[in-house]
């Protein structure tokens, strides 16, 4: 082996060897947007899904955390108890003030509005009032999130764009509700390293994708993971799965960009920290490809061999594997290639 060659891979060795042994501390959160609109399935939840998931919450002995307590704690690195849980809603449809607000205040289960806020202020029809948004907001169960202006495609978007979205959301969020959020996820999940950078700039203490995927301590607080429910994927049994998941606790992502620009598929490489075991069990699934190639470097190192070309938009990648007792480990990433 020539001397660089034998160099960089003593270097990668040394990233694995000092990769931390994490504390078991992973948390799930989940997403809605629509609740009891049936004429939108794909992005609603129906009110006997919706009834049994609140049941299973309170039955099930989850540690249900408001959103920003999660983010406290894990930035903190503190241990998390197990089955930590937390809810989330996207968008601003009024369905979340008439059909989940009351089952949420009845139960005690504290959740997150991100809102888009141009189409509360143009009074689309379907969309919250900035009353229901003030109501809600004033609710100690309840906190509001940003989600840009308009609901922009935030990846394929110049970083002057995002930053007038971003000002523009959070200008009219303070004075509807006198506070500025600090909380933020990408509309439609989509993200880049530049987006992220804008994001950062304005003093969010978290951002939030679409991938799926529980998070943990380590992860990079700017692009943390949900599980999104809706008609197709919203039964109890997947409640319970989505909801019960561990991290994979996965360092030295490759690439460290969500666009993929030049090299496409790209090549993805992760370590996994000692404390979830063996490797071999791992499997990962593209949304283009179906389940792909996974290569064990060594121990702790492995890289996800996609074959084909990601199309134009959103492709995720989803790695997990079994966590003893029914459950599961899961990692997740969503990919953009513009158009």
């Amino acid at each position: 082996m020539k001397k660089p060659l034998m160099a960089a891979a003593a270097f990668a060795l040394s990233l694995v060897s000092a990769l931390p042994v994490f504390a078991q501390s992973s948390a799930s959160v989940v997403m809605y947007h629509r609740f009891g609109e049936d004429s939108f399935p794909a992005t609603n939840i129906r009110m006997d899904q919706f009834e049994s998931h609140i049941q299973e919450i309170k039955s099930g002995g989850y540690n249900v955390l408001a959103l920003g307590d999660l983010v406290e704690k894990l930035k903190a690195g503190e241990t998390l108890p197990d089955k930590t849980l937390a809810i989330t809603i996207d968008d601003g449809y009024a369905s979340i003030y008439e059909k989940a607000f009351p089952k949420f205040k009845e139960a005690g289960i504290p959740f997150t509005i991100f809102l888009s806020t141009d189409p509360i202020d143009r009074q689309y029809a379907g969309y919250l009032s900035w009353k229901q948004v003030r109501e809600m907001s004033d609710h100690p169960l309840v906190s509001i999130g940003a989600h840009t202006a308009s609901h922009l495609h935030m990846a394929a978007a110049s970083q002057a764009r995002v930053g007038d979205e971003m000002a523009r959301s959070l200008q009219r969020l303070e004075e509807k509700l006198g506070y500025r959020p600090d909380l933020f996820a990408y509309p439609y999940g989509e993200a880049s390293l530049a987006a992220i950078e804008v994001v950062r700039g304005f003093g969010m203490k978290a951002a939030f994708g679409q991938h799926s995927g529980a998070i943990g301590t380590g992860d990079d607080p700017y692009y943390l993971s949900r599980f999104a429910l809706n008609e197709k994927y919203g039964d109890l049994k997947r409640f319970q799965m989505v909801a019960q998941t561990k991290s994979l606790f996965v360092q030295e992502l490759q690439p460290k960009d969500m666009m993929i620009e030049k090299r496409n598929p790209p090549l993805v490489g992760f370590s996994v920290a000692e404390e979830v075991g063996d490797l071999s069990p791992l499997a990962c699934f593209s949304g283009h490809e179906g389940k792909v190639r996974v290569e064990k470097l060594w121990e702790r190192r492995v890289e996800v061999r996609m074959e084909k070309p990601l199309p134009v938009g959103r492709t995720r990648l989803n790695c997990t594997m079994p966590a003893g007792e029914g459950r599961w480990r899961w990692f997740g990433r969503q990919f953009y290639v513009a158009p």
